[in-house]
């Protein structure tokens, strides 16, 4: 029996309530919120939080048959824990992420930092969130939005250092864990298909673009996303 545990990134709420929708459909699945948000001290880096999120995971018993599911930086740890411990893991489902530094819009950094100091910046930074979830359901939208605030910018600028430091392309083709990768074709960003670029190194994945998704497709069409999860894990 595969163990489904979902990975939250920087956004849609920077916590596992990003996950809302998956917790009822699968409700033997787990979602940690990760170190620095909502509780705790954040991690350095991927390769930190991986270990964290392992530790969590053998606390409770699960240490096989994971099937690991995350978006950004939880779409990063998932490959790093993938990478590092095959034999824990079974299959992993990720999406808006790449396996090398991602490049970031000038001002992306500061706008965070700044956002610490200047109540002006403060509130075009909730903006920028909120815009990031303009697919999401509204009130799961405001839900969320009020956990950014209870995170503060500083856990997204720490997340994004993460994520942009985030480098496995030496080692992402001998990835041994089935791999399924979504892409949200709405992103209001508009990234690179740093996707396909995983999807092309790593032998048997399956990539899967969804035209009414953006940056979060759990929160955004959560019946399309459970159903390809439940597939995929069925595959397995």
């Amino acid at each position: 029996m595969s163990q489904l545990v979902f990975l939250h990134g920087p956004g849609a709420g920077a916590c596992a309530d990003a996950y809302y929708y998956q917790r009822r459909h699968f409700p033997d699945s787990v979602a940690p919120n990760l170190p620095g948000h909502l509780e705790g001290a954040r991690c350095p880096d991927v390769a930190r939080y991986t270990e964290w999120v392992r530790g969590w995971l053998w606390a409770q018993g699960l240490n096989k048959d994971l099937v690991l599911v995350g978006y950004t930086l939880g779409a990063s740890i998932a490959l790093q824990y993938g990478l590092d411990y095959p034999s824990e893991v079974k299959g992993l489902v990720v999406m808006t992420v790449a396996a090398r530094p991602k490049v970031r819009a000038p001002g992306t950094y500061e706008m965070r930092l700044r956002a610490l100091e200047d109540p002006k910046v403060y509130d075009e930074w909730l903006a920028y969130q909120r815009k990031a979830m303009h697919l999401v359901e509204p009130g799961l939208r405001e839900r969320l939005m009020e956990r950014h605030r209870q995170v503060g910018p500083m856990s997204q600028y720490h997340d994004l250092m993460a994520i942009d430091a985030f480098d496995v392309r030496g080692r992402v083709a001998t990835l041994k864990p089935k791999l399924l990768l979504l892409r949200g074709l709405q992103d209001h960003g508009n990234p690179p298909e740093y996707e396909k670029e995983i999807h092309e190194a790593v032998a048997g994945s399956k990539y899967v673009k969804l035209p009414d998704a953006g940056h979060f497709p759990p929160t955004e069409i959560p019946d399309k996303v459970n159903a390809l999860i439940e597939e995929f894990v069925a595959a397995l």
